[in-house]
C-alpha cells in the first residue's frame, strides 16, 4: 500500500484538487484544514482536521497518528500577526528556534518551518512531485499572441520583479504602456489587481506579469493562477497574463485556458531570461 500523505490545506480550490489527484492516483490522503483560511466542509470525503494555524503541537501529534511522513503545503493564506497566532508551547518553541526568519519575508519564514518541520521526521515535497503536469513550459497557452507593446510590459514586469526579490517581496505585478500599476505585497495577488485596475489608462489594457523568485524552494509557496485569476484579470481590464514556465503552478488548466480564451485574453508561459533576450528593454 502506498504511504499516505498530507496535504496542509489553505484557502481556494487547489488544496481539494490536489487531494482528489493524489486520491486517485492511489495514495491515502490526510487533510489538515487551517481555519483561517480553508473551509472544512469542502473536504467532507477525505480524512480530515480543522486546526487553528498556532496549534502545531496539535498539527504534528494528528500528522503522526494518520502514519504521515510526506506532506504538502497548498492553497491561499495571508500572513498573519504574531501576536494573533496565539501560539501553544510548540509553535511558541518553532517561533523561536526561526529566530528573526519569523518576522522577515513569507520565504524566509516558509524555509524555516520547513526545516523544523524536516527536524520532527517529515518530509515537506512540492506540489510539482504529485502534478508534474500543472507547471506548463514554454508557450502561448491561450488567445492571441502579445504584441510589441505587451511584450515591453511583460519584460519591464520581469525587471520589476527581479529587482524586488532580493527583498522577499511580490511575485507578481501588473504593467501597462509601461507603467508599473501594482506590485504585489501582502494582500496577494487578487487584490494587487484590483488596486491596479483603479490606475487603469486609456488605450490597450495591461498585463500581469507573476514570477517565482530566483532563490525560490520549489516546495514552499510557488506562484499560482487559475480561473480566479482569470477571471479578476478579465474584470480589472487586463489583456493578458505571463507567468514563468516550470515555476508557476496553472490549476484548473483546461478551465482558466477556455476563460482566457473566450475574453481574447492572453496566457503565456516565459522563460524569463531568454524572454528579455529575445525582447531587449
Amino acid at each position: 500500500m502506498a504511504e499516505p500523505i498530507a496535504i496542509i490545506a489553505g484557502g481556494g480550490p487547489f488544496p481539494l484538487r490536489l487531494a482528489q489527484h493524489a486520491r486517485a492516483g492511489g495514495r491515502p490522503v490526510f487533510v489538515v484544514i487551517i481555519k483561517e483560511f480553508a473551509d472544512g466542509t469542502s473536504y467532507a470525503d477525505f480524512p480530515h482536521e480543522v486546526v487553528r494555524v498556532g496549534a502545531g503541537r496539535r498539527i504534528i501529534a494528528l500528522l503522526r497518528q494518520h502514519g504521515v511522513k510526506q506532506l504538502v503545503m497548498s492553497g491561499a493564506a495571508r500572513r498573519l500577526s504574531l501576536l494573533s497566532l496565539m501560539p501553544d508551547l510548540w509553535t511558541a518553541g518553532m517561533i523561536a528556534r526561526a529566530g528573526k526568519a519569523a518576522m522577515m519575508g513569507d520565504d524566509t519564514l516558509l524555509r524555516a518551518v520547513t526545516t523544523v518541520l524536516e527536524e520532527e521526521g517529515f518530509q515537506v515535497v512540492s506540489v510539482n512531485s504529485l502534478r508534474a503536469d500543472l507547471m506548463p513550459t514554454t508557450g502561448l497557452l491561450a488567445g492571441p499572441a502579445p504584441d510589441e507593446m505587451a511584450r515591453h510590459d511583460i519584460g519591464r514586469g520581469i525587471g520589476i520583479l527581479r529587482a524586488m526579490a532580493a527583498s522577499d517581496v511580490g511575485q507578481s505585478c501588473v504593467v501597462q504602456q509601461g507603467l508599473v500599476l501594482g506590485i504585489e505585497a501582502i494582500e496577494g495577488t487578487d487584490a494587487m489587481m484590483q488596486r491596479a485596475g483603479a490606475q487603469l489608462r486609456e488605450g490597450p489594457g495591461g498585463v500581469l506579469v507573476k514570477l517565482a523568485k530566483p532563490s525560490q524552494d520549489p516546495r514552499l509557496d510557488m506562484p499560482t493562477i487559475g480561473p480566479v485569476t482569470v477571471q479578476n484579470a478579465i474584470a480589472t481590464g487586463l489583456r493578458g497574463i505571463a507567468i514563468e514556465a516550470g515555476r508557476t503552478v496553472l490549476a484548473d488548466r483546461d478551465e482558466a485556458v477556455a476563460a482566457a480564451e473566450a475574453a481574447g485574453l492572453f496566457i503565456i508561459s516565459i522563460d524569463p531570461e531568454a524572454f528579455l533576450q529575445e525582447n531587449p528593454q
